[in-house]
């Protein structure tokens, strides 16, 4: 495996294990403001977004056409969907206090592992979202990994606080949230398995239309509605607007378009 591609892995593997900041923060700060979990993931969403329609998608439409562009696009959205159908999985968990008595322990601790289980699976196609924007480009990489990142943090708080909550035990709400995490670079590496022979202009071009597609449906699916649950004054459009202008600035710096 050259360079470039285990550099995409490991740029995956570092967004996915954000999961362990989300750990650490539902461990032990428990309850992070209102204001500051509605900015977060609106920040979040609008960085994904931006990305995903100016570089993602106009990056596929100049490999392989508008039309097939959009296909790949949709057909992203389209996985996305049919796995939240599949399998489907709540943040709400991370609002668990500690339970008072064995059974409600059990109940919690289930809880938290299917928690876990279902943002790991979430995470496996996640993972070839920042795998490939960095074979496209390193610069653009990054940028995926900060914003995949970014929409972690919640989610390893969705799995920890549970799961402390009913075992008392940090080390094992760490561990379990550090699972969830492990699914993104591992889908990194199967993709850069199974790429790799076959890599081309049109398969890299089908790939970002593609990772395109997931990024919006999970911004619009996942982060903005989570978002508003936190909401305070519009602070979650508040946290789009700013993560779409920090990412046009970013793109802006470092000279990058579709182009």
């Amino acid at each position: 495996m050259d360079s470039k591609l285990v550099n995409a892995v490991l740029l995956s593997a570092l967004a996915g294990l954000a999961t362990t900041i989300g750990s650490v923060i539902g461990i032990f700060v428990r309850h992070p403001s209102k204001a500051f979990m509605a900015f977060t993931l609106g920040f979040a969403a609008g960085v994904m977004v931006h990305v995903s329609y100016v570089e993602l998608l106009g990056a596929a439409i100049q490999d392989i056409g508008f039309g097939w562009a959009h296909v790949a696009f949709f057909g992203g959205m389209g996985t996305m969907f049919l796995i939240d159908m599949a399998i489907p999985h709540d943040w709400g968990a991370e609002h668990y206090e500690g339970p008072g008595d064995p059974a409600k322990r059990k109940a919690v601790m289930r809880t938290g592992l299917l928690v876990a289980l279902g943002i790991a699976i979430h995470n496996f196609p996640e993972g070839l979202v920042t795998f490939t924007g960095a074979l496209k480009n390193m610069d653009l990489g990054i940028a995926l990994a900060v914003a995949v990142g970014i929409h972690n943090i919640p989610e390893g708080m969705a799995v920890s606080v549970p799961i402390y909550a009913a075992t008392g035990s940090r080390k094992k709400a760490f561990l379990w949230s550090f699972l969830s995490g492990i699914s993104e670079p591992l889908g990194a590496l199967l993709g850069a398995l199974i790429l790799a022979p076959f890599l081309s202009k049109t398969v890299l071009g089908v790939c970002l239309g593609g990772v395109g597609g997931i990024m919006v449906f999970i911004s619009l699916d996942e982060l903005v509605p989570a978002a508003r649950q936190y909401e305070r004054e519009h602070t979650a459009i508040v946290g789009v607007v700013v993560g779409m202008m920090v990412m046009a600035v970013s793109l802006w710096a470092m000279g990058m378009s579709a182009g």
